[in-house]
């Protein structure tokens, strides 16, 4: 088992939280980095949404 599979496991039903989780963490990167990557920290935000997302469908179903 990967740890994204953990993670989605641990996170299964509390979506909401993990999406604030996200955002929080990605701000304070922002925060302590003084932007300097802003465009990678959003890009990674963005995977983790979708990765979090795709926790829902089966695996006889394509990615979005």
């Amino acid at each position: 088992m990967s740890m994204m599979d953990k993670l989605k496991s641990m996170l299964k039903g509390h979506e909401q939280q993990a999406d604030k989780g996200v955002d929080k963490g990605g701000d304070y990167i922002d925060e302590r980095t003084q932007g300097k990557y802003r465009g990678q920290v959003d890009t990674a935000q963005e995977r983790m949404r979708q990765e979090l997302r795709d926790q829902d469908r089966g695996p006889d179903q394509p990615p979005r």
